[in-house]
């Protein structure tokens, strides 16, 4: 029986005589298309299109994916345009098609950058339908099968992204069966040598188990029909790949991972899990806090049953899983088991289903949001790789969040909204750290605070890909806002200077100059300014005269004003650290913004007179916040020093930040105090408490 033959009899076990009809017509357009063209293996280019149409049948597809399958190296390959099959197919067949042959194109500077664009086409193909993807990991499993054709470079590049984007995909998607295949042929190509010799050993350790499995399977099943409870029993084999990554990642030996055995218990209902599941617990003793019940709070990727742990016969651990038929169709093709048990309403999506939907839907957000392509893959890998925790909203609604979360990860996952003005967290009832990561069980509930801002503090400790986009965009909005407010401050104090104002300058003029820098709208100059990048005195010449040339700056009529609340253009050099009331002085620092520092510091001393670096600065009467400054106290040595120093700042109403000591002799230390203050007023206040402190012989201000 030919190919098109064999796969229509397996079709018409599924599918309607029309719809099998349907798919003969598109392999025979396939073909014509494809004729004369071979695959590197030598056949006939055909043979592709319908083992891809194949893989999807094994998964009960339905025919308008796997007329998709026939067809999608027609438009890349054959030159047919899209209207062609959207005529003789209809527009789902020639969407599917399109979206296909868009995610196999590439053509950048980087490898990195290709893998990462082309991942976005696949978000953008994946939101019109889910379909595509299917149709493109069949395609990419058939090209997997056949890699021994391949050069051995071009192999091993295909190989790495296949485990670093396919395999995670279909895993993702619940398509565990794809996603072992994946992994192992992609171990395989990847690392020939490894790979044979971990299939070596678990051949030679399978003969040896056989035995024991054979002894425990029958002792589950004696145990089940005791209980009058009907199931199937068969034993589980880890894939290779899985145990070359528990051998690399958790340092275990081989024969740790493969004294484990693993049996898989298939049944009627949910209800028979659950039996079943108190059946063997009665049979072997259970291994504590090992049991998972993934049908009540099923994995992100929509899969389902009950995994537990014994100790069996002379104390060899067995791990079981527990599933219903159809569960155990879903663990296999994950989402394409939804055509498989499509429900009555035709296009209800269901768990899986939905959940596929709702991860594109936030990989979309994220693409929207991400700064670069690179950016945002790095944020999908982390998606992709998912250990999850699930913790609950305080109103008992459950979250899946990736292993290692934090209050800000479930913020953001929440809402963005609720993430960007989080200032405190909740876990079950008690105040706790925004950076503690988060077990799977605890409530989580976030404070709010209208006007706050994201900390970038955050970005160290957060790990799901949602939260780091969002932080980051969150931080170059801001940061943007406050260079353009800066920027519209220091060229007002320049032009001041020459008896002008922004406002004065004529339109044109401004846009002249715009299109001279080169810049779209008024607010990138500013921010250009803001930024250190761009002189605000060239740039008011600039505009006040044509030329440029405006002689000689005026004096210009007071220093800038600091209010303490610039946000991230404004920074306090850590080698002076000014407090306000300090005479300051601001050195404008390429990409940084402003600087600010003591009038005296040495760092500056060169400089200090130029004024295309450095402008003269004063703290506005209201300036606001919190500044940091070092302190050296000498004293002489006494037990409980350290708590009547911290004592005493409190008292003044200061905070240490950072407490350090070196002891001089055996009398006198000397404590390096950073403490935090409102002004010189309130540091006056603090050094005179630590002055009346007993044994206190010295304390100087740590200046540069």
């Amino acid at each position: 029986m030919s190919g098109i033959d064999g796969l229509a009899t397996r079709l018409s076990s599924y599918l309607g005589t029309d719809q099998v009809n349907l798919v003969r017509r598109a392999y025979f357009y396939a073909e014509q298309a494809h004729d004369g063209q071979r695959r590197r293996s030598g056949e006939a280019y055909v043979t592709h299109p319908l083992a891809v149409a194949s893989i999807l049948a094994d998964m009960h597809m339905d025919h308008q994916s796997l007329m998709a399958a026939m067809l999608h190296d027609v438009i890349e390959d054959t030159g047919v345009p899209k209207e062609a099959l959207q005529a003789q197919f209809g527009e789902t067949v020639a969407e599917l098609v399109d979206g296909v042959s868009k995610l196999t194109q590439m053509d950048f500077q980087s490898k990195a950058e290709a893998q990462a664009e082309n991942f976005q086409k696949m978000a953008m193909a994946m939101a019109r339908d889910i379909r595509v993807i299917l149709v493109k990991l069949a395609d990419r499993l058939h090209n997997m099968r056949t890699l021994d054709a391949m050069p051995h470079d071009k192999s091993r590049r295909i190989a790495k992204e296949t485990l670093e984007i396919y395999a995670p995909i279909a895993n993702r998607l619940g398509m565990h069966s794809m996603y072992a295949e994946f992994e192992d042929l992609g171990f395989k190509a990847m690392y020939p040598m490894r790979s044979a010799h971990i299939r070596q050993a678990v051949k030679r350790a399978r003969g040896n188990r056989k035995e024991i499995v054979a002894k425990i399977e029958e002792s589950i099943r004696h145990c089940l029909e005791r209980e009058g409870l009907q199931g199937e029993v068969s034993g589980r084999e880890k894939h290779l790949y899985s145990i070359y990554q528990k051998m690399r990642g958790k340092r275990k030996a081989f024969n740790e991972i493969m004294d484990v055995y693993a049996f898989r218990i298939v049944v009627d209902k949910v209800d028979t899990c659950y039996r079943v599941l108190g059946a063997v617990h009665n049979l072997y003793k259970p291994l504590p806090g090992r049991f998972k019940d993934y049908i009540a709070i099923p994995k992100a990727n929509g899969y389902q049953s009950l995994h537990t742990t014994l100790f069996g016969m002379h104390g060899v651990p067995i791990e079981i899983q527990i599933r219903t038929h159809e569960m155990e169709e879903l663990a296999k093709h994950g989402i394409a088991a939804h055509w498989l048990y499509k429900s009555s309403e035709e296009d209800a999506p269901r768990g899986n289903h939905a959940r596929a939907r709702q991860w594109v839907k936030g990989i979309l957000e994220l693409q929207q949001r991400a700064g670069n392509s690179l950016e945002f893959i790095e944020s999908v890998k982390i998606d992709l790789f998912p250990d999850e925790v699930y913790v609950f909203t305080p109103k008992g609604r459950i979250m899946e969040l990736p292993k290692g979360s934090t209050a800000v990860d479930f913020a953001y996952a929440v809402h963005t909204d609720v993430g960007n003005s989080c200032i405190a967290c909740r876990i079950n009832r008690r105040l706790a750290p925004l950076s503690q990561p988060l077990q799977s069980g605890c409530t989580v509930e976030i404070v709010t605070a209208p006007g706050t801002r994201p900390n970038p503090a955050w970005l160290n400790f957060v790990v799901s890909g949602k939260a780091r986009t969002h932080i980051r965009h969150a931080l170059k909005q801001q940061r943007r806002s406050e260079s353009v407010s800066l920027g519209e401050r220091l060229l007002n104090k320049v032009l001041a200077s020459f008896d002008s104002q922004l406002e004065r300058v004529p339109a044109e003029r401004i846009e002249q100059v715009l299109g001279e820098y080169r810049f779209a709208s008024l607010d990138d100059l500013l921010e250009d300014i803001g930024l250190g990048n761009r002189m605000a005195y060239v740039v008011a010449r600039r505009l006040l005269t044509e030329s440029g040339e405006g002689g000689e700056l005026p004096t210009s009529e007071g220093p800038l004003a600091i209010r303490g609340t610039e946000g991230l253009v404004l920074s306090y050099a850590k080698c002076c650290t000014p407090i306000p009331g300090d005479p300051i002085i601001g050195h404008l620092s390429a990409g940084k913004g402003m600087v600010v520092h003591l009038d005296s510091c040495r760092n500056i001393s060169d400089i200090r007179h130029n004024p295309e670096k450095c402008l003269p600065l004063t703290w506005a009467k209201d300036v606001q916040g919190e500044f940091n400054v070092e302190l050296r106290v000498e004293l002489e040595h006494q037990r409980g020093l350290i708590a009547m120093l911290a004592g005493t700042v409190a008292m003044a109403d200061g905070n240490i930040e950072k407490i350090g000591m070196d002891e001089r002799d055996g009398r006198t230390s000397v404590v390096q105090l950073i403490i935090s203050v409102h002004d010189r007023v309130h540091l006056a206040r603090v050094i005179k408490k630590l002055r009346a402190l007993k044994g206190v012989i010295r304390i100087t201000r740590a200046k540069a």
